[in-house]
């Protein structure tokens, strides 16, 4: 029954990107004739422009954060594993897919424009003021819970830190290798790749624990250490660090899915988990509307709009390779997700695990799909882990170059010393989020990325309703048919603003409250902007109208 379960979500992915994909390239006009802004905008430093197997590791490391992981366990254990598989393989084909699609196609052609910068030519001046501000926020949301996520992973599992670090050396070695002394580009990766799988098992052997504690806690200084990481990340031209860590992460990537998939198919595990629990969770609430943003990335983000008009679209080679990044990654997250909630579904309902943190049920179903391979659990447990740490870090790196394009984009600062400026006060907010001590209901202290979570879902999501209404305004200046953007669009909007209601009646007055108000506040500005838009559009063509038979 797990097989044909997850084998229905392979075949319905692979038909959606060979049959709704050929509607998209002809809808979008793909060809690769128009010369993509990473050539004639060639900098050497953000547009430079990539192979289409290189960049989609980088997209896809990007965008594949902790989200497809943790966000379908977290829901799979509360509402049962029926509605999260259905919500996932609906909307990564549907709605995520072509989220990502759009953006990073109209961003391509606005000369690698932020999804902002878009909504200032098609909408105004004032939407892009708005939707810069909402960005700006919502990356903090992200680099706060990915930061805190990450740290905790490393203070469970000291070898999975261990890895991660030397990652991070080889990353750098790697981009050396490639773009300074020209090493073919399928020697450097058999290479580099053997060195990073062994980095996997030198990490067990060598753990880094006992770090230094920061304010009676390791996991904080484990936070300290990661935000000095993406400091560094952010500021470093792509070719050093982001393009040829994210392109190796994606072994790692791939890795995990192919552990999961054919752990999956030749395990004969059985499936132990309810397809249905409850309409109502009670650590989470109704599953209408809290479903569609607890499962974070895995079938819809907003954050992949940034990645993809941030810097996707900046190291596009040519125009068709939009298809295989912009849809086809995101089809393999929703695989990400699916085969995350297959870590759910092969757990007792009363078993002791399925009351445990979504990372321990993630290194645990991994390890169980590699034992069909008769690879130790322990093992299997720490490359599952070090897997969703490679997600996680990759999507803090780009995170942080994104929220400081954002902010320099707003104050319209320009010149090589004023990165260093944007990404330090990006980081700031983050820094204080982890540092501090955050209280649950009953008064215990939780870390960071479990509070925040909710609402770092509901704003990434209502992030995504907000972009498809910007690739709407954009099909329509362009005559294009928006039906099967707009009605993704409502649905998104609707479920995502009723879902930050919840949470800032929840949070009331705290610093989670009061920021997911000002995240709702810019949002329906935004929605009354765009409402105002296609009224005066509206109108424009009734009084066209009206004129042509006057004058007839």
């Amino acid at each position: 029954m797990l097989t044909a379960v997850f084998l229905s979500a392979c075949v319905l992915f692979v038909l959606a990107y060979i049959k709704y994909g050929k509607f998209l390239t002809k809808h979008f006009e793909l060809n690769n004739k128009n010369h993509p802004p990473s050539h004639h905008m060639y900098d050497g430093v953000d547009y430079v422009p990539a192979p289409m197997p290189v960049l989609f590791g980088h997209h896809f490391s990007s965008i594949s954060g902790a989200g497809p992981v943790l966000g379908p366990i977290i829901a799979g254990i509360a509402f049962g594993w029926g509605p999260v598989w259905l919500w996932v393989v609906i909307g990564s084909i549907f709605i995520g897919g072509v989220h990502d699609f759009a953006s990073l196609v109209i961003s391509v052609r606005s000369r690698g424009r932020s999804i902002a910068e878009i909504a200032r030519t098609y909408m105004s001046k004032r939407a892009y003021h708005l939707m810069l501000a909402f960005i700006w926020l919502a990356l903090v949301y992200v680099l706060t819970v990915f930061t805190d996520l990450t740290a905790n992973t490393f203070k469970l599992d000291g070898g999975v830190a261990t890895s991660s670090m030397l990652f991070i050396l080889l990353a750098v070695g790697f981009g050396f290798c490639l773009y300074r002394l020209k090493f073919p580009l399928k020697w450097a990766s058999l290479v580099f790749v053997s060195l990073l799988f062994f980095f996997i098992w030198l990490g067990q052997k060598i753990p880094l624990n006992n770090i230094p504690v920061i304010l009676g806690d390791e996991a904080k200084s484990w936070d300290i250490i990661l935000l000095i990481y993406c400091f560094i990340a952010s500021v470093t031209p792509v070719w050093i660090l982001l393009q040829p860590r994210d392109y190796l992460s994606s072994f790692m990537l791939y890795g995990s899915v192919a552990a999961g998939f054919f752990g999956i198919l030749l395990g004969g595990l059985p499936l132990n988990y309810p397809a249905f629990v409850s309409l109502d969770a009670p650590d989470i609430g109704p599953m209408f509307p809290l479903l569609f943003v607890t499962v974070a990335c895995g079938a819809i983000s907003g954050f992949h709009a940034i990645v993809a008009s941030g810097t996707s679209s900046k190291q596009l080679k040519k125009e068709s390779d939009a298809l295989p990044i912009g849809y086809g990654a995101m089809l393999v997250e929703g695989l990400v997700a699916v085969i995350a909630l297959c870590t759910v579904m092969i757990v007792g309902r009363n078993d002791p695990l399925a009351a445990k943190a979504p990372l321990a049920i993630y290194g645990a179903g991994i390890a169980k799909f590699l034992s069909v391979f008769g690879i130790p659990e322990r093992f299997g447990s720490s490359f599952g882990l070090l897997a969703l740490s490679t997600f996680i870090l990759t999507t803090l790196d780009t995170a942080t170059r994104l929220a400081r394009y954002i902010f320099q984009e707003f104050f319209n600062i320009e010149g090589k010393r004023t990165r260093y400026l944007a990404t330090l006060v990006t980081l700031l907010l983050p820094t204080v989020f982890v540092l501090i001590n955050i209280r649950d209901a009953g008064g215990n202290i939780i870390p960071a990325w479990k509070s925040i979570w909710p609402v770092f879902g509901a704003t990434n999501q209502l992030l995504a309703g907000l972009v498809l209404m910007v690739v709407a305004v954009w099909l329509k200046k362009k005559g294009k048919h928006i039906w099967f953007v707009v009605i993704p669009m409502i649905f998104m909007l609707v479920m995502t603003l009723w879902a930050l209601l919840l949470v800032i009646i929840q949070y009331k007055l705290s610093l989670v409250g009061f920021i997911g108000g000002v995240l709702l506040f810019l949002a329906l500005l935004l929605i009354l902007e765009a409402i105002e838009i296609f009224e005066i559009q509206h109108h424009a063509k009734r009084i066209l109208k009206r004129k042509k038979k006057e004058i007839a």
